[in-house]
């Protein structure tokens, strides 16, 4: 398993949370909100945890 730390816009985040999803190569076990980072009002960060999807025959 991978924990991932996604920093960006809200919109960069979105994107990259549903590239994620969308990957058949990866499965994505849990996704967090997106928190506010200090000093900014701009970029947020997410976590994931994700892990490598089993093949499908």
């Amino acid at each position: 398993m991978l924990k991932i730390r996604m920093q960006g816009t809200p919109k960069d985040l979105k994107w990259f949370r549903q590239l994620l999803e969308d990957s058949e190569e990866i499965q994505v076990n849990r996704v967090s909100e997106a928190f506010a980072n200090k000093g900014t009002k701009q970029f947020f960060r997410m976590y994931a945890e994700v892990e490598k999807a089993e093949k499908r025959k």
